[in-house]
Parts: structure tokens; sequence; C-alpha cells
């Protein structure tokens, strides 16, 4: 059984930052831009005040605005910030299922394809969702990675990134064309990064998920995976 750790893990690996800085209790990340989850940090135990004024000095010598991310176990922390004025964001909920799960019937063909490097069309899809040129260089700093590209209606349908990390495929960055969603696509592209996770050694696929996207959560679900844990962020909200 995978645990909530190791997903962290996973996440890390797999849509890492430009840089990981150790400092004290606390993994700093550089983003370059690349969103929250390569621009947070995050602590390695217990932290006191003391150590929270460090981890906002360190963020600032890189450019950034104060970001936590809080995980299971960081009660405490949770706490100390939210008395700081820290607001919650985006939390997150983290799935999981064995690849055989979305490995169970083929793939219709001209439906979905595992590219690497992403096709201009690719590239446009992911604007269109707000992923531009930092979040494409936070995949390819990724090792062992893909793209997903999928076709529907004979037109480009949507897109994903996948990576794998000790034995474990996590998929991020899925965005699917207005136009084509409520059609299946998300599904063929998960099962598309299932059949090359297992091809590569991986065991598992995984995906994280904001906690307020019922409809993306629900599809996930429906689809065989389960919850391995959570987390979310604290910053500092900006005055008018």
């Amino acid at each position: 059984m995978t645990t909530v750790q190791q997903l962290y893990d996973v996440c890390d690996a797999t849509w890492p930052a430009a840089r990981i800085i150790s400092q004290g209790q606390w993994t700093l990340r550089e983003g370059q831009g690349g969103g929250k989850r390569v621009s947070a940090a995050s602590a390695n135990g217990p932290v006191s005040e003391a150590d929270i004024d460090a981890a906002i000095a360190g963020l600032a010598e890189l450019d950034q605005k104060p970001l936590f991310q809080i995980r299971e176990g960081d009660a405490a922390l949770d706490e100390m910030l939210e008395a700081r004025g820290f607001a919650v964001i985006d939390p997150v909920v983290l799935y999981e299922t064995p690849v055989e799960t979305l490995t169970d019937k083929p793939i219709p063909k001209v439906t979905a394809f595992a590219v690497w490097e992403p096709l201009a069309i690719m590239e446009e899809i992911w604007a269109k969702g707000g992923i531009g040129p930092a979040r494409l260089a936070v995949m390819a700093r990724a090792k062992l990675k893909t793209a997903i590209l999928s076709r529907w209606n004979e037109k480009p349908g949507g897109v994903a990134f996948a990576a794998i990390h000790d034995g474990i495929c996590m998929v991020h960055a899925v965005e699917v064309l207005p136009h084509q969603r409520r059609q299946g696509i998300a599904d063929w592209m998960m099962r598309k990064a299932a059949f090359w996770a297992q091809e590569n050694g991986a065991h598992s696929l995984s995906v994280l998920c904001v906690a307020d996207n019922v409809a993306a959560n629900t599809l996930y679900r429906k689809s065989g995976f389960s919850e391995v844990g959570r987390y979310h962020y604290r910053h500092l909200e900006e005055t008018p």
C-alpha cells in the first residue's frame, strides 16, 4: 500500500521545482513561475515560530511570496500559520490505483497517443488552460516522462503530462478543450497514461485533484482511483 508520504515524494519528483533547498526543518522550492507546487515551503518535522520566520526569509531570497504546503501530520504548523493570518488555498486530494485498473480494455485507434516532446497543438491546448512556458519547463525537468494527446471527433481533444518515480506514475496538467468535454476524453487519456506507465515498469497510477473540482474528483473515483491523502496551502491574502 502506497503511503501519502510516498505520493508527496512522487509529486516532487514528477513535477520538479527548478531548485530544492534544504534549510533547517524546511524544504524550500524555487518555482520560477511554475505554480504553487514548485514554489512552496514544506516542513520536514516540528517547527517553531522562529522556523516559520526563517522559511519566509528564505522564500523572499528566492523572490517568492510566503507560501506553505501543509501536509498530513502538519496540524501544529497549520495552527501557527492560521494565527498569523495565513489563509487556506487549494486543498488537494491525492489518488492512486494499480495500473491494471485502467489497462483492462484496449484504447480505440487514433484516440490517445504518448508523445515526447510535446507537439505545438499540445502546447496550444495547455496554454488555453493557463499552462504556459513556466509549467512546460517544469515538465521538461522530470526524468522518465511523456505527454498524452487525445483526439476525438477527428480533432484534438485534450492533453496531459505523466512521469514516473519509484514505480509510481503521476499524471499532471490534464486539460480537455471545452467543446470536447463530457465525452470520456479524460478517461481515455488516463488509460493511455496507465498503458505507458505499465510499459515503463510502473505498478501504480496516481493523480492530484483540487478538492472543489467536483467533476474531476467524481471521474477519478469512478475510474477506480482511491484517495490516499491530502494537502493544502496557506498564503497571505493580498490586501486591496
